[in-house]
């Protein structure tokens, strides 16, 4: 969708210009539409697409209007790698999905995550568009979680030309010409930094008084430059940061302990390797921080149910995770009834990660947690937290990360119907916009559809 031609968004205003957010539709998604409106009651198609039609902020935005059709999926086939023979060996990762305008009793889901070459066939009753047997379900966007969880947000946005970041040796030689900047220096991070270990600085100026930074001249010429480079932006909302030029554009320091979660992640991963931090490291928008979080919390966020959820629901930067704080995180169904002692054990196996990270200390959260090297003392401890935070949903154990992804969707369907706002009675006797004559010829066959 971000790298539309000018035609290419015509086309998409004027297939699926009625649909709310269209703007978030790949291209292909225009062949759903015209698919939609062109198949003959008793046609089935189907279409090879990349597999971002069925993840993401896309999957909402596209399933919905076309259920509402009377669109039904019959069959599809889950994420897998097409290989191409060319040179370059380029490889895609699609979907099939087959659908028709009318119902079957024999729909089918086929599944590669035990290898492309490895089909598991589920014959299920429906499917959604997240191509898993379950409710029919929209993910959208959530300004506040779904649950009575800590609520997440960005890190800093210095909007500075990086002129208050730097490298471990530009750190230093900075000092060694202003010894007076050492205190001002902060530990920085993004996701890069977090899970492969790198160092950065950032030079915090925002709490320093205007007297003790104009005995600094290089650190006023750092202000100056942060200022030209702001004033000289197109952007009305930047041009004004320029006359704060010490301070963020966005600014999240907690004053306690916090969680990070990086924004993007290796797919290879089993998890996203995600972290407690003090309060003294200063950390980038290329990473969310959730405040006030408990081992609990960085338990379930870490275990194998919640990558159930990310790997799909979230959005995807090629084939990389990338994480949503409105999408994955507000939207996630954290465990209803769990009891005490089941958080303590969740706590206990979560501490227990922790515990196996810290005995390899010279290892990145890259090396620990890639796929073919991860410890065996790590991924043990990642099993029983898998198995402590699944007994938090039922006690029956999960066979697959497809069941977990049906559970959630079907718990999610429950807490968004159980706090969904009431809609206003209507009153006996009362008319809307001309009468009960009206409201029969509003009732036309796009609302008398109901989704499969």
């Amino acid at each position: 969708a971000k790298f539309q031609s000018a035609e290419q968004r015509a086309d998409v205003a004027t297939i699926a210009g009625s649909v709310p957010d269209s703007g978030l539709l790949d291209y292909v998604a225009l062949w759903y539409f015209r698919a939609a409106a062109y198949l003959s009651p008793k046609a089935v198609c189907a279409f090879v697409s990349t597999n971002s039609i069925c993840q993401g902020e896309q999957a909402g935005v596209l399933w919905e209007p076309l259920f509402k059709t009377g669109l039904s999926i019959h069959f599809g086939h889950r994420t897998f790698v097409w290989e191409s023979e060319a040179r370059g060996k380029a490889h895609v990762h699609v979907v099939i999905v087959g659908f028709a305008k009318f119902e079957s009793s024999r729909k089918r889901i086929y599944d590669y995550s035990t290898g492309k070459d490895n089909a598991q066939v589920f014959n299920v009753t429906r499917i959604n568009g997240y191509l898993t047997n379950g409710v029919i379900v929209a993910i959208k966007n959530r300004s506040k979680p779904l649950c009575d969880v800590p609520q997440i947000g960005i890190g800093n946005k210095p909007i500075d030309d990086g002129n208050y970041l730097f490298t471990d040796d530009e750190k230093a030689d900075f000092i060694d010409s202003t010894p007076a900047s050492r205190p001002l220096f902060r530990r920085w991070l993004g996701s890069h930094e977090f899970i492969n270990g790198y160092h950065r600085w950032c030079l915090w100026l925002g709490d320093t008084a205007a007297s003790e930074l104009r005995t600094m001249p290089e650190v006023m010429k750092r202000v100056n430059a942060v200022r030209q480079f702001r004033l000289a932006s197109k952007s009305m909302p930047t041009q004004k940061l320029a006359q704060t030029p010490t301070r963020f554009h966005v600014e999240n320091m907690p004053k306690r302990p916090f969680l990070l979660i990086p924004k993007v992640s290796s797919e290879r991963r089993p998890y996203i390797p995600i972290g407690f931090m003090k309060p003294a490291t200063l950390v980038s928008d290329l990473v969310f921080v959730v405040p006030n979080a408990t081992l609990f919390h960085f338990g379930v966020l870490t275990s194998a149910i919640h990558m159930a959820w990310v790997r799909q629901v979230c959005g995807r930067l090629k084939s990389d995770f990338r994480y949503s704080n409105k999408l994955v995180y507000n939207n996630y169904p954290w465990p209803e009834d769990a009891t005490d002692a089941r958080k303590q054990a969740v706590e206990t196996a979560a501490q227990g990660v922790l515990d196996a990270r810290a005995a390899f200390p010279t290892q990145t959260l890259a090396d620990l947690y890639d796929p073919l090297a991860m410890p065996k003392e790590l991924r043990d401890a990642h099993r029983a937290l898998d198995r402590d935070v699944d007994r938090c949903y039922r006690p029956q154990p999960f066979d697959s990360d497809r069941q977990r992804v049906e559970y959630l969707f079907g718990l999610y369907e429950k807490l968004t119907t159980l706090f969904a706002p009431a809609k206003p009675k209507r009153r006996r006797g009362a008319m809307s916009g001309g009468g009960r004559e009206t409201s029969a010829r509003h009732r036309g066959p796009k609302d008398r559809n109901t989704n499969p």
